[in-house]
């Protein structure tokens, strides 16, 4: 009994001891706070508990029991807040995303604890330990639970951060990571024997004391390891897929449970309790395993050693480093992908990329695992050293290590990428050469174990910087294509600009070379004003259709009926003069469409139909239904499309084959319908006119 109050002292005064350090050298973050106020609860935990176990009388135990159950409450919320924010980057996401589950983890449990008199139904002697055991009642039983599945959650998410971490940032919280998974993975196991037994033994309690203990000493070496909590993880929003963490919590939940009705069948056993401890350390084992990257790296090493195997599987590796960087579309997502791929095969703390500006005349960081951009701009070579850099690494373009080179240019290189570790083994360097073009070079070190980098580790490397040259290179080509394209653009829709603003710009010149003859003639100014304001509005027209251009399509559909729509958009067309327009209007289902938009099509489609035949020409407009989609039929016996307009031209922008026309119209009609889900079919014969079909979906609509 001595020993579980003074281990119950000693974890007060640890924990506590550790919150004041936090509280006095960082205070800065959701995380900060959370940690101190995370531990300071522990702390007074531990203190209620040994008062409650060094009591001898029962009104004593309960009283302090139950104060310790009030501080208890209110661990679950902060803890998993905690988890939720402590380095990353993106922390800000996932409380919002969890901001109503945090709020039920707060109130839960501290509504269970409000029930202050029904948490205990009796207290008595545990003959098999002769501890105290203390009989809970259902908002007891309901605060354990919540406790278990909160610390299983803890756990989660601080396995989610560890494994998105990578380099140098691993290494940062590792032993943060590694106190608290104790603590809570005890805390877990505390907590199902409560449930199971639906008791707290004081027995147990001093377990959970050794627990915290323990754990405040990894997570006291990290919170004296500088930069931790600066740490920037971006883990997925997703769910955890293959988590470590729920996979041990399901085994050893059932475990114990089979475990538990076996023992109940044989009529008891004294040492369910300790054997089911035994069970989880040996899980909390498994996991350090499986977490250790220096594991993992010594296993592979073993199995290439002795079954006589290479060091990699080149297949493997090179399929994953190659979908690890198919999708990246900017240089520094590749660059970062790159990096991150590259600690992960070569088991490596700290990756750095390092590229070239166009003109060869800087070196800028392109990513890294370890240095900050302030930090790299410190570190960066000047620019005549960059020249004779540039000079060496076209002359040597294998991989190098830079320890144990002796030439100047290895000594700048050491410099951009500085060891966290002075026995973490060697830094090996490859040039990103790419069509005879230097782009720049990939450094890595710090290995896992000082383990050090073979021929093998240098093959590869100088594979994985050629891969990524080759990938860097189609991004700078790519990038002068769409400039290229977008200079195209630029300039045929200036010269349709041009244009127009031209004819405008000598209509107006004429006008002001006569107002000094007829300015007093009454009927030569009120022919000046209409055709200024003529002009302004065909300006004002251009601007409007130019602007299109540059907005993002909304929609907004609702239900609505196609028919009713047509005949909206063909209000006053019917007496256009020459033009036969004839209506085929058949009963259609409701279609999802946004009104305002989809006006525009049929309004365009029209107009375009009218513009396309002669005066005595005829424009059939109809709708109809065919498997499952609203078909809009516009078709005239105009002077149709070539098939080489048609190919090429029809819809992109600026393209178009009407005197006055921007070539914007069918463009954004064709952008309206698409993001209808539907689509435009065209057929057209030269001399003998055109029919525009628009497909809408019905089968979209809920009721």
């Amino acid at each position: 009994m001595h020993i579980a109050v003074t281990l119950a002292f000693a974890a007060a005064i640890v924990s506590g001891a550790l919150a004041v350090l936090v509280l006095w050298n960082d205070r800065r973050s959701v995380a900060h706070w959370s940690f101190i106020a995370g531990m300071l609860l522990f702390s007074a935990e531990s203190v209620f508990q040994g008062l409650s176990i060094w009591s001898a009388a029962q009104q004593e135990i309960v009283f302090w029991q139950r104060w310790a159950l009030l501080v208890m409450s209110f661990l679950p919320g902060i803890w998993v807040l905690f988890s939720l924010t402590y380095a990353r980057g993106n922390h800000r996401e996932f409380l919002r995303k969890w901001k109503y589950g945090l709020m039920a983890i707060f109130a839960l449990p501290v509504g269970c604890v409000a029930s202050y008199d029904q948490l205990f139904e009796s207290i008595g002697l545990s003959e098999a330990s002769r501890h105290w055991v203390l009989r809970l009642e259902l908002p007891g039983v309901i605060l354990y639970l919540v406790f278990l599945l909160s610390a299983v959650l803890v756990l989660m998410n601080l396995e989610r951060t560890f494994r998105a971490a990578v380099g140098t940032m691993r290494w940062r919280i590792k032993f943060m990571v590694l106190g608290l998974g104790v603590i809570f993975a005890v805390r877990a196991y505390l907590s199902s024997q409560s449930l199971l037994f639906r008791s707290v033994d004081s027995s147990l309690q001093a377990i959970g004391s050794a627990a915290l203990l323990l754990g405040c000493v990894p997570a006291l070496r990290s919170v004296l390891r500088l930069g931790h909590f600066e740490t920037n993880v971006y883990p997925s929003q997703s769910l955890l897929h293959g988590s470590i963490t729920v996979l041990l919590a399901g085994i050893y939940l059932f475990i114990v449970g089979v475990f538990a009705k076996v023992v109940t069948w044989l009529g008891g056993d004294a040492t369910f309790t300790s054997k089911a401890f035994v069970v989880l350390i040996g899980l909390v084992l498994l996991t350090m395993l499986l977490l250790s990257d220096r594991v993992r790296l010594q296993t592979r090493r073993f199995v290439s050693r002795n079954f006589q195997r290479p060091l990699y599987d080149y297949r493997t590796v090179w399929r994953r480093f190659v979908q690890g960087t198919a999708s990246c579309v900017k240089q520094p997502d590749l660059c970062q992908a790159a990096a991150k791929l590259t600690t992960d095969i070569f088991e490596v703390l700290s990756v750095s990329i390092w590229l070239f500006d166009e003109k060869k005349e800087n070196l800028a960081l392109g990513a890294s695992t370890f240095l900050s951009e302030t930090r790299a701009d410190e570190l960066k070579p000047q620019s005549d050293e960059v020249t004779q850099l540039i000079a060496e690494l076209e002359k040597n373009p294998d991989p190098v290590d830079l320890d144990l080179s002796k030439e100047r240019w290895a000594m700048w290189l050491r410099r951009c990428h500085p060891d966290e570790f002075h026995k973490g083994g060697n830094r090996l360097c490859a040039p990103l050469l790419a069509g005879g073009t230097l782009l720049g070079v990939i450094i890595m070190g710090d290995r896992v174990a000082g383990v050090a980098f073979s021929s093998q580790d240098a093959d590869l490397l100088k594979c994985i910087a050629d891969e990524l040259a080759a990938g860097l290179m189609n991004l700078q080509l790519s990038q002068k294509l769409l400039q290229a394209k977008e200079l195209e653009a630029f300039q045929t829709m200036s010269a349709f600009f041009v244009h127009d603003l031209k004819n405008t710009a000598s209509t107006l010149n004429l006008m002001l070379q006569n107002l000094p003859m007829h300015f007093q003639d009454p009927a030569f100014r009120e022919d000046a004003l209409r055709g200024v304001a003529k002009t302004v509005a065909h300006i004002n027209h251009l601007i409007g259709r130019l602007s299109l251009l540059r907005h993002e399509l909304q929609i907004k559909p609702v239900r609505g009926d196609l028919n009713a729509l047509v005949a909206k958009a063909l209000a006053g067309w019917e007496d256009a003069s020459g033009v036969s327009l004839v209506k085929e209007l058949q009963p259609v289902p409701e279609v999802l469409l946004d009104e305002d938009q989809m006006l525009k099509v049929v309004t365009n489609l029209v107009l375009n139909a009218r513009e396309a035949v002669s005066r005595s020409g005829q424009v059939r407009v109809g709708t109809s239904q065919n498997n499952g989609w609203a078909v809009l039929t516009v078709t005239d016996n105009g002077c149709g499309m070539s098939p080489d307009f048609l190919r090429r031209s029809l819809f992109r922008p600026f393209q178009t084959t009407k005197k006055n026309g921007l070539g914007i119209g069918m463009f954004q009609s064709k952008m309206i319908v698409e993001a209808h889900g539907g689509r435009i079919e065209v057929n057209t014969e030269t001399g003998k006119g055109t029919a525009f079909r628009i497909l809408l979906p019905v089968q979209k609509i809920t009721p």
